[in-house]
């Protein structure tokens, strides 16, 4: 009973949800077919296979949620499939195409560890110089997809080095990361460099309809925030606590103009609350003005992205400069740099509501 409840609970987790949702998209995945945007990088992958130029060592660069993990299990999946569809891509049916779906290919190795702000030396010789001597299990090829890359320390990546310029012909390392910058430049001269592009906003909605099953105006809100970030997008989607964080600030929006010191300093403990998710709290102020922005230069209504809330960007719209509502955009990227800088954070909003208050 105890593990059924345990288990009962963690359905109900955001991760278990978005995992599912994931699923929803193909039983089959992970295959190249059903990645949301990243064309030209997926044909670059593709075309690596078809000529049977496929890379040692990959660096896939990109924002968090982006799909890195996800095109890089798509790649693996493909290039371990016992029968691959049109030569390039996975076939979703083979013993080797379900053992990666279910993450359980002997092949395919995910490294893992235990710090949560790096990834040490100990671990990468463990889990990729050693264990990389040994032939693969079933496939043509031992893959090692390293999350976070950015957390190597400085001697893991130099452990690193040595098996990515004498690799052995089978073995292909993958690194993920949101800032390839970081990492060594003789890492970074002996690996093929992908950046991901964010994709098309109306692909991000029509998957948010078809698979999250959220109607078209709530689509339209997450699409905005996302900015071509899948992942964001079905995380602010599936989140509990977003339609929490939207009412906060939709009542500083409303009443800024009317609030007192007092209100001020109130509204920052309120918002305290959510510090894990200040980026989506100021990203909801940034779309707010960018509106009001809209509004006053066209007067379109049908543009806007908070078009429920017409009536109150319509009237700040004609109260306020266009020099007004440009100081306030410019001020939330200001305290968004800030907050990233660990500034203080009371100090940092309440700056932050005081030019909201004044313009």
């Amino acid at each position: 009973m105890a593990g059924k409840k345990a288990f009962d609970a963690e359905r109900h987790q955001p991760e278990y949800r978005r995992e599912k949702i994931y699923r929803k998209a193909g039983e089959n995945m992970p295959n190249f077919e059903e990645i949301i945007g990243h064309k030209q990088m997926i044909e670059h992958l593709k075309n690596a296979i078809q000529l049977e130029k496929v890379s040692h060592a990959y660096i896939f660069e990109g924002e968090k949620g982006c799909g890195k993990r996800t095109v890089s299990e798509a790649f693996a999946a493909a290039l371990q499939c016992e029968h691959q569809k049109e030569g390039t891509d996975a076939c979703g049916t083979c013993k080797s195409c379900r053992q990666a779906a279910n993450k359980n290919h002997p092949d395919i190795i995910h490294i893992i560890h235990e710090k949560p702000n790096s990834i040490g030396v100990e671990e990468i010789r463990e889990q990729v110089v050693n264990d990389i001597q040994i032939k693969p299990y079933s496939s043509k090829y031992k893959i090692y997809i390293i999350s976070e890359a950015e957390k190597l320390t400085a001697q893991a990546q130099n452990a690193l080095l040595k098996t990515i310029e004498e690799p052995p012909s089978y073995g292909i390392i993958i690194l993920l990361t949101n800032n390839a910058s970081v990492l060594l430049p003789t890492i970074l001269s002996r690996c093929v460099v992908l950046s991901m592009k964010p994709a098309a906003d109306d692909l991000v909605k029509k998957y948010l309809m078809e698979h999250v099953e959220i109607p078209d105006y709530q689509a339209d809100l997450c699409v905005a925030f996302a900015q071509g970030n899948v992942g964001k997008a079905v995380r602010l989607a599936t989140s509990e606590n977003f339609n929490e964080i939207k009412a906060a600030a939709l009542h500083l929006l409303k009443n800024a103009k009317t609030m007192e010191m007092s209100d001020i300093i109130a509204s920052v403990k309120a918002i305290s609350e959510y510090k894990i998710d200040i980026q989506d709290y100021l990203d909801l102020l940034a779309v707010w003005y960018r509106d009001v922005l809209y509004f006053k230069a066209t007067k379109d209504i049908n543009g806007l992205i908070f078009q429920d809330q017409y009536k109150d960007i319509m009237q700040q719209a004609n109260e306020s400069s266009y020099e007004g509502i440009e100081e306030i955009v410019e001020g939330i990227k200001k305290a968004n740099i800030r907050l990233k800088a660990n500034v203080n954070f009371d100090l940092t909003m309440q700056l932050l509501f005081l030019q909201i208050k004044e313009n």
